[in-house]
């Protein structure tokens, strides 16, 4: 790499420090982008104009959510299909930015989500997207647990995954017993699969949605909670 390449790296690196406040994340980007870094950077800079005029905070909070959607979508093997981590960069990027506008930002400020998965870690940068643009999220690691934090709170959408423990449906387990308690709410399946078959089969049972891919789980829960609100 010539020296101009590591000082414009080094520049974007700088930059991209400034925008992200969760560490794992960028040790991700830096690790997994590598030489990309400067595109991926660019597809940022793309976003922080569609947002000029907005103020710092949103556009702060829009950069945030689209590094983390990034991370999710390579991390999780890029279900979408085969992309490079500069490729799924520029979904990210155009994800967000087609999702989110300060006023789903103003909106999002007290949103509440139960995100259920015996494997929570698995979901990290997708909650963190989301995050960023302030939701809150209380998770649960088992169908008894998410009921008990069911019991105690409010949530304005449910996510779950499918199989737990010794329960393959557990996703459709959770959803009867909400529904049974009175939860009206959108719940979404979040999990291994996306085929059309399986998607139908969800939303037959009352679910809003299921997907296997980052980006969907995103505008999903945008859409969820505009419904919701």
């Amino acid at each position: 790499m010539s020296a101009e390449n590591v000082a414009t790296l080094l520049d974007s690196t700088v930059k991209l420090i400034d925008v992200l406040i969760w560490p794992t994340i960028l040790i991700f980007v830096l690790i997994r982008f590598g030489p990309e870094l400067r595109e991926f950077f660019a597809n940022l800079s793309e976003l922080s104009l569609t947002f000029a005029g907005h103020g710092v905070t949103i556009k702060r909070q829009v950069a945030e959510a689209a590094a983390a959607m990034a991370a999710a979508a390579v991390a999780r093997g890029d279900p979408a299909g085969g992309a490079s981590a500069a490729q799924a960069a520029q979904t990210a990027v155009a994800t967000v930015t087609g999702a989110v506008s300060p006023r789903t930002v103003r909106r999002l400020a007290n949103a509440r989500v139960l995100w259920v998965d015996d494997k929570p870690d698995n979901n990290r940068y997708e909650r963190e997207a989301l995050e960023a643009l302030g939701i809150r999220f209380v998770t649960a690691r088992s169908t008894q647990e998410a009921m008990e934090r069911l019991q105690r709170q409010h949530f304005d959408v449910i996510i779950s995954d499918m199989g737990r423990d010794q329960d393959q449906f557990a996703g459709y387990t959770l959803l009867d017993q909400a529904r049974s308690e009175g939860y009206t709410g959108p719940f979404i399946i979040y999990s291994s699969s996306n085929k059309a078959i399986h998607v139908a089969q969800t939303k037959q049972r009352g679910a809003f949605g299921a997907t296997n891919d980052p980006g969907e789980l995103f505008e999903l829960v945008l859409a969820a909670l505009g419904k919701a609100g």
